[in-house]
C-alpha cells in the first residue's frame, strides 16, 4: 500500500481547514448573493416611447394552428399578453427553428405590417421567436435586451415589407408571454 506524500497531507488538511472555517462558509454563501442581479427601484424609469404601450398589455390567446391565426392577430404598436399552449399542442405554420423543449408552451400571432422598416418583436421572457413571410423563415437583424426593470427582456429586430406575417413563439418555461411589436425609431 502507498502512503501519500507529507506535501499532499498537508495541501488535504489546509483544504479541509478551510472549509471548516466560519468566515469561509461566509464567504461561499454570500456568492449567490453577489451575483444576483440589482434590485430595481421602486418607481422604474419611463420607458422609451416607442414601447410606451408595454405596461398595457391586453390578454390574447395564441394559435396553435393555421386556423387559430384568424382570431389570434397582434398589431403593430399594441401589446399583448399571449395565452400560449404546451408545446406537444403545437401545429406550427413552419416547425420553429430552434425545437422546443418537453413541458415549455409556444403560440402563433397573425401581424399585418402598412409600412417598410426594421421592427422590434419585444418579449416579457425567455422563449424563441421566428417571424414568417410568404411561408418562409425570415432573418433577424438584430438582437438585444429591453431598458432594465421594464419587463422587456428580449428584442428581435426584423426588416419588413408591408404584408402580413406570422410571429411563432416556441420554448417559453411560463404560460403567457407578453409581446409587443414596435417600428423602430
Amino acid at each position: 500500500m502507498r502512503t501519500p506524500s507529507h506535501s499532499f497531507c498537508r495541501l488535504a488538511a489546509s483544504a479541509l481547514a478551510a472549509l471548516a472555517s466560519p468566515l469561509a462558509g461566509a464567504a461561499i454563501a454570500q456568492q449567490p448573493a453577489a451575483m444576483a442581479a440589482p434590485a430595481c427601484p421602486a418607481t422604474p424609469e419611463p420607458l422609451p416611447p416607442a414601447f410606451a404601450a408595454w405596461p398595457n398589455a391586453t390578454t390574447l390567446t395564441s394559435a396553435s394552428d393555421r386556423p387559430g391565426l384568424a382570431a389570434a392577430k397582434v398589431a403593430p404598436g399594441e401589446a399583448e399578453t399571449l395565452e400560449l399552449h404546451p408545446a406537444a399542442e403545437m401545429h406550427y405554420a413552419l416547425a420553429p427553428a430552434k425545437p422546443a423543449a418537453a413541458g415549455s408552451f409556444g403560440g402563433m400571432a397573425a401581424l399585418h405590417v402598412t409600412a417598410p422598416g426594421t421592427y422590434r418583436v419585444a418579449l416579457s421572457s425567455g422563449a424563441w421567436v421566428d417571424l414568417l413571410g410568404n411561408g418562409q423563415f425570415l432573418p433577424s437583424a438584430g438582437h438585444g435586451h429591453g431598458p432594465a426593470c421594464s419587463g422587456i427582456r428580449k428584442i428581435v429586430d426584423f426588416a419588413l415589407q408591408p404584408g402580413d406575417y406570422v410571429l411563432q413563439v416556441a420554448g417559453s418555461t411560463a404560460a403567457t408571454i407578453t409581446v409587443l411589436v414596435v417600428p423602430q425609431g
